[in-house]
């Protein structure tokens, strides 16, 4: 705690650790998650009305449905669109008191926008409008285990990367041709002793 009357320095060094521990992976471990902390920022900084309540459950392992009270609304009234990793919910009603006069009104037509982040592979799957509820339908696939055995390379012998020459090429030909150069050097390696 500083004392009173005494300024307070902050070396640079001490700046950059107070950033560096404010992220949220700052693991060395973790490698290129950077587009995901930035994710996470975005939606911290975005504010919400709280229009409309909206419900998330979880289905099974696999599934979640959100569901949102959009009681007023009517179909033509709501647009859902998926936007890169984003599902946005638009809600804009139409005003149609033109020529009724209201001795008190407390139902004003509103419009919404709601968006939720979703992981990547998560697909929507469907959604329906019933008794003023909007459900939406998402899935999550199950991953894939995949499994890539790197081949080490013996002593002070770096291994081949794919050449300039290459770029451009189908990706399957890219490993095809720099596996078939592994594979004739180390035959040569072999032959030659």
């Amino acid at each position: 705690m500083p004392l009173k009357g005494l300024p307070v320095f902050v070396s640079l060094h001490e700046e950059a650790y107070c950033h560096v521990s404010n992220r949220l992976f700052t693991s060395p471990m973790f490698l290129g998650f950077d587009h995901l902390e930035q994710m996470l920022e975005r939606v911290s900084k975005t504010t919400s009305d709280g229009y409309p309540p909206y419900n998330i459950e979880q289905l099974s392992h696999t599934a979640l449905r959100i569901t949102l009270a959009v009681a007023g609304f009517c179909m033509d009234d709501l647009q859902i669109t998926q936007e890169d990793n984003q599902l946005v919910i638009r809600g804009r009603q139409t005003d149609d008191s033109q020529g009724r006069v209201f001795l008190h009104r407390g139902i004003a037509a509103r419009q919404f926008h709601k968006a939720f982040v979703l992981a990547e592979g998560i697909e929507i799957s469907g959604a329906w409008l019933d008794n003023g509820l909007l459900h939406i339908d998402l899935v999550r696939p199950r991953p894939e285990i995949r499994v890539k055995h790197i081949a080490i390379a013996q002593g002070q012998q770096k291994p081949h990367t794919v050449s300039r020459g290459t770029a451009g090429k189908h990706p399957a030909r890219q490993q095809q041709s720099v596996r078939d150069l592994y594979v004739s050097e180390t035959r040569e390696r072999d032959e030659n002793g």
